[in-house]
């Protein structure tokens, strides 16, 4: 049960009327390496395991049967948090190659070739389809069935920690916004090589309050046994490798330099004496006259670096570096036991159990500053390797999640002014099922393209450049930077309460957007993070959809976890068996599957029901029509503002090819996808060679946020028939939806008349049919009532006697105000 405490502090509601503007603080904590849906694909309401219009493979199967190259099929299995070691078996493959490599050009089948586990004896095991459910992580679950959870939310590159977290506090991973500047891609950057302009500088220079709260930062080192991984920052403070934050004037940095000038006299006295008592033929000669000349370096480099970053030196800087340095690596050393460690004894069964844990608060300056009603406008917060989530660490990261919330909102005129933003930096190894929007290559127009002023090399990688810089051939990747693969993101806050989700695509730019958004409305300020790219600025939001005004609706109670009890569960886990609830699948399992993923026991199950759905600013729009030749298909993309004016978002949209399409030799192969980014108020349109599709039959499916989704199916033959499906709007207001479809139809032949038939493809509602006389002047208009539906639709366009002739469209109408998630989605239908 929740503290009364806290239930009194919940009750204390902001001022009716309110709105996220209203807020004073904004505190952000990204965790470490999990998926969307390794944590959340079963939760009800998401875009999850019951995804009803999933992409299928080039294979054919739906995206959850992953195949490998001894042709064995997994689907995605639960790995049980308690009943299993599996929160004690490490990490799987995140790195660039193979996270470039999982994607495979979008064809998206290589999960299990390139995320298997460095560990000989896991490699079999198909890790990278493991997911938990509500019993395995109750806090996280309760607390997005409080607030709001974002399912179209991606990390910002497909690659690992560091540069995802470089685009949380900086928009970018380029010194340089071109394709030429050096891309920090992978976990590889020095202490104070990057150098580029990062958020916190933006408040600094606008006198707004901000700190990053840690328990103490990485550089320098110095700690022991298992110290670094309960007490320090987990080297996730990025700031920490940038030139202007001068992290090297960190206490633990100094005393590091002073003891290697205090011992390393006496290690180099030793090897000089050794050396002496040796002539130039003894065997260890060399290697002695080397181990010599090194301890000589670096005690040189250490008095050198020393005198670098002495006090004095510090004392010269300017009081902007100096806010700099203390605010971003705000630490605990206000605490006298922050860099202890006590023993955590308990019984377990009879069995005597005993770890280390911290033995002081390692949210002692955070809590501090909340109590004291010092909490600044903009918080961040890295936790050490045991509370990150980060899979090379047992699972405590929940608890550090619910006693950040905890303190928050056991002071109520804090909690009433504060939105809290949990989001994850990348995906680790493990599986999502939705493919991330990218950036298509520069100048080469078979990979996608992007509205007219959108410059796509600054989010693109050549494999020359790699190879230039050093990269090992094994590791070097060309590809698009991201976006990355969904990772979790839940706002918490007064204005995000009730349980909503909110399908906007965000990466963790958005977190960015959002902040200039707030400060700029709150203070009249004019921040821009330049640079953040015009290509995500398109197809990314703000967050601002997540948030609603408060009109007195009441909070949910939420389990707060209490430390000690927590980690006892997790480490017992140590002791449990391997999981081995994943199958090999039978071919005709796998049928069994692709035929109806919801009612096959082998398939990961979904939380039946739905969830209240943000309103959302997109406009979208995607036709497709044969050129009067009929030798190409014409595909029309649109992101509109007609509806939401200045508010509209512009869109990311995915192109698949299901069959195969010819190359530039001309032969055909499984393409995969193509990629394309339309700014609100443009269109797209691309030309398809129906020469190119094998057998001439063109077949695309189009894929957009929130479960837009178009097919295009289809020859040379296709009935003569124009097709244009809108969002019918007001008599009276042609800027307003009614939230219903309003289908046109019109025969564009003269001599033929063709029999239409419209079908429901999710929501049972009957078919219905319209005849269209022969001649141009025919049409009909046909009104789809989706108010039962919650404004969603799924259905087909098929013609009597054209079977190659189809049309499928599927999505949400949106209107402007808040609805519900997809019931078909949610099997309430």
């Amino acid at each position: 049960m929740m503290p009364p405490s806290i239930q009194r502090a919940l009750a204390i509601d902001p001022k009716p009327g309110s709105t996220f503007l209203d807020a004073e603080h904004v505190v952000i904590l990204m965790q470490e390496n999990r998926s969307f849906d390794h944590c959340f694909g079963t939760l009800k309401g998401v875009r999850g395991y019951n995804d009803p219009r999933a992409i299928t493979l080039p294979d054919q199967n739906l995206v959850w049967l992953q195949t490998n190259k001894a042709g064995e099929t997994y689907a995605p299995f639960r790995f049980n948090i308690r009943d299993t070691k599996i929160t004690w078996m490490g990490s799987i493959p995140h790195s660039r190659s193979s996270q470039v490599d999982a994607n495979n050009l979008g064809k998206y089948d290589q999960w299990l070739e390139a995320k298997k586990s460095g560990n000989k004896k896991y490699s079999v095991m198909p890790l990278t389809m493991g997911h938990y459910t509500r019993e395995d992580l109750p806090f996280n679950y309760a607390f997005a069935d409080a607030f709001t959870i974002c399912d179209q939310h991606f990390s910002s590159g497909m690659t690992s920690t560091w540069p995802n977290r470089l685009f949380m506090w900086s928009g970018t991973i380029r010194g340089e916004q071109n394709g030429e500047a050096k891309a920090f891609i992978r976990n590889d950057i020095p202490y104070g090589e990057a150098h580029w302009m990062t958020f916190p500088e933006h408040l600094e220079e606008n006198g707004i309050s901000w700190k990053v709260y840690q328990n103490d930062v990485e550089c320098g080192g110095g700690f022991s046994g298992e110290e670094r991984s309960w007490l320090a920052n987990f080297g996730c403070n990025l700031l920490e490798n940038f030139s202007q934050y001068n992290v090297r004037f960190s206490r633990r940095y100094v005393e590091g330099l002073q003891k290697l000038i205090s011992t390393l006299p006496d290690e180099i006295s030793d090897l000089q004496s050794k050396l002496g008592s040796m002539s130039a033929t003894d065997k260890d000669y060399e290697k002695t006259q080397k181990a010599l000349a090194k301890k000589q370096e670096v005690l040189q480099g250490a008095k050198d670096d020393l005198a670098k970053w002495s006090s004095d030196r510090f004392d010269s800087l300017s009081e902007k570096e100096k806010n700099l340095y203390r605010k971003a690596f705000t630490i605990n050393d206000g605490d006298p036991d922050y860099h202890a460690l006590s023993t955590l004894s308990y019984h377990e069964d009879g069995t005597e159990r005993e770890l280390p844990i911290p033995k002081g608060d390692i949210l002692y300056q955070f809590r501090k500053d909340v109590d004291e009603g010092k909490l600044p406008t903009v918080s961040w917060l890295v936790p050490p390797q045991n509370f990150s989530d980060h899979p090379s660490a047992p699972w405590y990261g929940a608890w550090f999640t619910s006693e950040i919330l905890d303190i928050l909102t056991k002071n109520p005129e804090v909690w009433k002014k504060t939105i809290f933003i949990l989001t994850y930096d990348e995906n680790d190894g493990y599986f999502d099922h939705i493919p991330p929007f990218v950036s298509p290559k520069p100048d080469d127009p078979t990979t996608g393209k992007c509205s007219a002023g959108i410059r796509t090399d600054v989010e693109y990688i050549n494999l020359e450049q790699e190879q230039q810089q050093g990269i090992p051939k094994y590791e070097a990747r060309g590809g698009p930077i991201g976006l990355g693969y969904r990772v979790p993101m839940i706002i918490a806050s007064p204005w995000s309460r009730g349980g909503q989700v909110c399908s906007q695509v965000f990466d963790h730019t958005s977190t960015i957007q959002f902040l200039e958004k707030f400060l700029n409305g709150k203070f009249g300020k004019n921040i821009l993070q330049s640079n953040i790219s015009d290509w995500r600025r398109t197809v990314c939001g703000d967050l601002t959809a997540a948030f609603t005004r408060y009109n007195g609706e009441k909070p949910a109670q939420i389990p707060f976890l209490k430390k000690d009890p927590f980690i006892e569960k997790i480490y017992n886990a140590k002791f449990r068996e391997e999981p081995a609830t994943y199958k090999r699948l039978s071919r005709e399992e796998i049928t069994e599957i692709n035929r109806n993923p919801a009612s096959s026991p082998l398939m990961a199950k979904q939380e039946q029901g739905i969830k209240p759905s943000c309103a959302l600013p997109y406009q979208l729009y995607a036709e497709g029509r044969l050129s009067d030749d009929r030798k190409t298909l014409e595909l029309k993309m649109e992101a509109r503002n007609e509806i939401f004016g200045k508010q509209s978002a512009g869109s990311p949209f995915n192109v698949y090819l299901p069959g195969k399409y010819a190359n530039e030799e001309g032969n055909f192969e499984s393409v995969g996808s193509r990629s394309y980014a339309v700014v609100a108020g443009d269109a797209l349109t691309e030309i398809w060679p129906l020469a190119a599709f094998e057998n001439n039959l063109y077949h695309l499916r189009v894929y957009g946020p929130n479960g837009f989704y178009r097919e295009l199916q289809g020859d040379a033959g296709d009935p003569l028939l124009e097709i244009t499906c809108e969002y019918q709007r007001q008599r009276l207001s042609q800027h307003k939806p009614t939230g219903h479809i309003e289908l046109h139809l019109r025969n564009l032949s003269p001599d033929h008349a063709y029999q239409v038939e419209i079908r429901d493809e999710s929501y049972k509602k009957p078919a219905i049919r319209r005849t269209l006389k022969a001649g141009s002047g025919s049409e009909a208009t046909v009104v789809l009532d989706l108010d039962k539906n919650y404004q969603w639709y799924d259905f087909s366009i098929r013609v009597d006697g054209f079977g190659s002739f189809r049309r499928r469209y599927a999505g949400r109408v949106e209107t402007g105000k808040a609805g519900f998630s997809d019931p078909a989605m949610g099997r309430v239908v």
